[in-house]
């Protein structure tokens, strides 16, 4: 599978930004699909995901209530729209693919559940 993410860029903090990662998938149904992220001098954090075949999403508590993920079937398309961005945001924001889905949500923020990772975007939250 190939991820290519788009979107990334500089944003004041407060502003918003969606993130878009391109899926070369038959049906993103059959995939569970995640963001993370990297800090400078971090490890790799999972932002959110969705995981489950209903296509219910899960996000970090370090995030939840400012970024949601979301995804186009048809388009093959995972998206991550970021609103009240802060500093602390500020990464390379990497979309992961994995061919395994579960009903256990938290599973999909760790590294380990996917096998396919995009080339990341980097986004630069500052004033």
């Amino acid at each position: 599978v190939q991820l290519v993410e788009s979107g990334g860029g500089l944003v004041q903090p407060g502003g918003s930004l969606r993130l878009s990662c391109e899926a070369s998938v038959t049906n993103l149904d059959y995939y569970s699909v995640g963001w993370f992220r990297q800090a400078p001098g971090k490890g790799r954090e999972g932002v959110a995901c969705i995981v489950s075949s209903d296509g219910s999403s899960y996000t970090a508590d370090s995030v939840k209530g400012r970024f949601t993920i979301s995804r186009d079937v048809a388009k093959k398309t995972v998206y991550l729209q970021m609103d009240n961005l802060k500093v602390e945001d500020t990464a390379v924001y990497f979309c992961a693919a994995g061919t395994t889905l579960t009903t256990n949500k938290p599973l999909g923020l760790m590294e380990g559940w996917y096998n396919s990772w995009g080339q990341g975007t980097r986004v630069t939250v500052s004033s």
